[in-house]
């Protein structure tokens, strides 16, 4: 019965998934393997003769690495810029140790060039580097290796990762709080003030004709002339005496009271027909405008004092492009804002739903990416192939964010639910895979080959670690990200993925990873045409 059962590679995949949760749950001295146990309990059944199709893998692998991208495009650039010299060099730290002690095994054992290529590209678990070495060296022995060296390839990573945090007595958790207060730190904290209009040079002017904005950076969000209080635009005309209130950082509020004369502690409540409340943008023909050109003061006589995106307020300023989901918070007659509420859309439901036709066709561009190849000479030529061609074309369609009337973002939930079982597809099919020939690899070509994958894998990421902690005094997020790009290591990065909730692990492995890619194949190719 449950031998029929286990040929139904549905019947198996659901239940290494089961399995893989219970043991990813159980905890030794605090730590535990969460979604990556799957690969474990996967290679387990592979060994016990279960395979799980070829096909699923792909689709979770292609699903998975879509994900990732939408996910870590918006931050990938701004990443590059400010970090990129760094996890370039550690990646080339990375790739080129790998290679050195790859070749100095060869001198010493007395391995074979094929046999070197191959467990250089199986340590890194990389498919392209497997396909090149085939191509140079014209030797079953390339993939014999790959072979051998590929499963300790996976699970190295994956435990390397998760004890990395323990080994470096460093609280993840505490570190991701950190790198957040960072990020947050970028934008200075919005918050509001009340100002008496005392400076004579500012009577009988216009907001316009002062320039407040450009001037100081603030937003006045009401003004109080007299008994009335009224939500100002560009010609509203400061008088002596009257009272503003405005929303800015705290070095535009000071610029702003010595414009006005002086800052006061009184509060400027909105009258009975206006109100302040906040706009979720969810209508895509709008998104990708910038504040200035949707000119909303003009056209609705509203204001937008701040637009709050993951969790940060951004100063509303007219060249601050809007993206989807965008939250704005808005001040204006109640009519006005009902109306503006309907140009941006706030539609909560159109949010939370998934659109699967920028899904489907950023997939497909990704494909077609990949398989496009670049020829440097008779000798040398390079493609991103599926996983590379995937993660590049979602990197730069979620930095663009919209062609037309395309939006290529996806809603949270959305990306976590499809992002998850991609990740469970592809880790159920390969361990089952590396499992089926674990045991006779070994008994075949000895221990050997092993030992040398096991040292390919583990010293180039103890080399870089030491140098990107102690002499780059990098974060431990972007590290262990960086140490999966640099691997080539989709599984590890769902072990990083999985040990917090912060993006900066993703987007430290989105940067790095086309670079390895490149770098790995440079290398193989080199050792394949001149070591002998």
């Amino acid at each position: 019965m449950l031998e029929t059962l286990l040929q139904s590679s549905y019947f198996s995949l659901f239940l290494i998934i089961a399995l893989g949760f219970m043991l990813g749950r159980v905890k030794i001295m605090g730590l535990s393997l969460d979604v990556s146990a799957v690969i474990f309990i996967a290679l387990l059944f592979g060994h016990l003769g279960v395979v799980i199709p070829k096909e699923l893998g792909n689709i979770g692998l292609v699903l998975f690495i879509f994900t990732i991208g939408i996910q870590a495009g918006p931050g990938f650039f701004q990443s590059f810029r400010s970090k990129g010299k760094t996890l370039i060099i550690l990646t080339s730290i990375l790739v080129g140790s790998a290679s050195l002690i790859a070749v100095i095994a060869k001198y010493i054992l007395d391995i074979d060039t094929p046999s070197v290529v191959g467990l250089i590209s199986g340590a890194l678990t990389s498919t392209p580097g497997l396909a090149v070495a085939i191509d140079t060296t014209n030797s079953p022995a390339a993939s014999i290796a790959y072979g051998i060296a590929y499963p300790f390839g996976v699970i190295g990573v994956i435990l390397f990762i998760k004890l990395l945090p323990k080994m470096m007595r460093i609280d993840i958790q505490k570190e991701a709080q950190l790198v957040e207060e960072q990020r947050r730190d970028m934008h200075p904290k919005l918050s509001t003030a009340s100002f008496r209009v005392s400076n004579a040079n500012v009577f009988g002017k216009s907001l316009a004709q002062l320039n407040v904005r450009s001037m100081t950076g603030a937003v006045v969000s009401r003004v109080k002339s007299g008994n009335k209080t009224i939500i100002p635009v560009a010609s509203t005309v400061l008088l002596e005496g009257d009272l503003i209130k405005a929303v800015g950082n705290e070095q535009s509020l000071e610029q702003l009271a010595i414009l006005m004369g002086e800052r006061v502690d009184i509060d400027l409540p909105l009258g009975t027909t206006q109100e302040l409340q906040s706009l979720l943008l969810t209508n895509k023909e709008i998104i990708n405008n910038t504040l200035g050109f949707l000119n909303l003061q003009g056209t609705f006589g509203c204001t937008v004092t701040r637009v709050r995106r993951s969790g940060i307020d951004l100063s509303p300023e007219p060249n601050l492009v809007l993206k989807f989901g965008d939250k704005l918070m808005v001040a204006g007659e109640r009519e006005s804002v009902k109306q503006l509420g309907h140009f941006i859309g706030n539609d909560e439901k159109r949010l939370s739903d998934t659109d699967f036709f920028p899904i489907a066709a950023g997939i497909v561009l990704g494909i077609l990416f990949g398989k496009l190849s670049l020829s440097f000479s008779d000798s040398f030529s390079f493609s991103f192939g599926l996983t590379g061609g995937i993660l590049m074309v979602a990197l730069i369609l979620s930095a663009i964010g919209k062609t037309g009337p395309i939006v290529w973002t996806m809603s949270g939930a959305g990306n976590q639910l499809l992002r998850q079982l991609g990740l469970l597809l592809f880790l159920a099919e390969v361990g089952t895979s590396a499992g089926v020939n674990l045991v006779s690899t070994f008994q075949e070509s000895g221990l050997t080959l092993f030992g040398v994958g096991i040292a390919v894998t583990l010293l180039p990421m103890i080399i870089a670690t030491l140098v990107g902690h102690f002499i780059f005094k990098i974060n431990i997020l972007d590290l262990i990200g960086t140490l999966a790009g640099g691997m080539t290591s989709t599984p590890g990065l769902a072990a990083a993925d999985s040990m917090s909730d912060s993006s900066a692990p993703s987007v430290a492995y989105a940067t790095v990873y086309p670079i390895a890619m490149v770098i790995l194949i440079l290398f193989i190719q080199l050792i394949a045409n001149v070591v002998y």
